[in-house]
This record gives structure tokens, C-alpha cells and sequence, in this order.
């Protein structure tokens, strides 16, 4: 079977060898199921929900975005994003929010994260009217707070009322 790189991919001119890259892809029937089987390292489940669940309720948010993570030709994570500008009318100003992101326990603690992380990022720009992207955490030893900040988040000094505290990262 012969290899053609995707967008995502870039070749290594000396070797003439593709290299896989971090892409983000749309969930299909013939995949959802291996995207609800990834799985957060068990100190983790506490912090984020199933994808399962995830995916459930982003079929009745009209405003939910969501895509498995890639690396390469396997699938490693998911994200799911709160898109106010997928709305109709979309409300003013338009809002987006990290709803879930998650890398399964195998491939975390190797820079997948914050690659998939720049995907995000990079798809957010695209949005109309987008200036922010917004995003929480669950406080606690083994929670993504450090992840967030490292990338460039910042506290906002809200704490939600269910007791996750805000974050943002400005798209400037």
C-alpha cells in the first residue's frame, strides 16, 4: 500500500522520507469507536470526562466542534471545542471555549499535546471574530493546570461554579 503524505505530514528533503505529524481529523462511524476507547492515565480520569460522554453531548450543542488527534496514521487524543460563531445567529462577541482535550496515556510526556494543542489554536484564528480561546481545569495533583500555563494560558481569576477555574489564552 502506497503512503501519500497529507497537509499534515512534511518530507524530509535529504532522506526523501515522510515524517509523521500531529494532525487533527473529523470523527467517523468507522472510527468513533477507537476514539471512545482512548483512555487518560487512571490519576487523570477524575480530571477529564469519557470521550464517549463527550461526543454524546456534542451532538446536541450545535456549537460543538470536536476531531480526533493524529499522529500520523494513529489516532492519540481527542478535542472537543465551544464555537459560539457555529450558531445561527451567532451570538456577538463570538466566543470559544477548549470543552475537552485529551491525549491517551500512551503517547502523553512526548510533545503531542502541545502540537495538537497548536492545531487548536491555529483552527481558532480561522474563526470569525474570535480573539481568545477560553478554557478550565479541575485543580489537583495530576490536572493540567502547568500543560495550560506552559503554552501561554493564563488565569483569569474566575473560578467556575463548579469549582473549575478559568483560563485564556489571547489569539493576538
Amino acid at each position: 500500500m502506497k503512503v501519500v503524505p497529507s497537509i499534515s505530514e512534511r518530507r524530509v528533503a535529504t532522506a526523501n522520507v515522510v515524517v509523521p505529524e500531529v494532525s487533527l481529523q473529523e470523527i467517523t462511524a468507522s472510527t468513533v469507536r477507537a476514539v471512545t476507547d482512548l483512555q487518560v492515565a487512571p490519576e487523570q480520569e477524575s480530571y477529564v470526562a469519557s470521550n464517549a460522554v463527550s461526543i454524546a453531548q456534542a451532538y446536541f450543542h450545535r456549537e460543538a466542534w470536536f476531531r480526533s488527534i493524529h499522529k500520523g496514521d494513529e489516532l492519540i487524543g481527542f478535542v472537543m471545542l465551544s464555537d459560539s460563531t457555529l450558531l445561527t445567529p451567532a451570538p456577538a462577541p463570538a466566543q470559544l471555549s477548549l470543552w475537552r482535550f485529551m491525549i491517551d496515556r500512551r503517547f502523553q510526556k512526548a510533545g503531542l499535546g502541545r502540537k495538537a494543542l497548536a492545531l487548536v489554536v491555529a483552527h481558532a484564528r480561522t474563526r470569525p471574530g474570535v480573539t481568545a480561546i477560553h478554557a478550565s481545569y479541575v485543580v489537583g495533583p495530576h490536572g493540567p493546570m502547568e500543560f495550560y500555563l506552559s503554552f501561554g494560558f493564563r488565569h483569569t481569576g474566575e473560578v467556575k461554579p463548579n469549582g473549575e477555574v478559568a483560563l485564556v489564552l489571547e489569539l493576538a
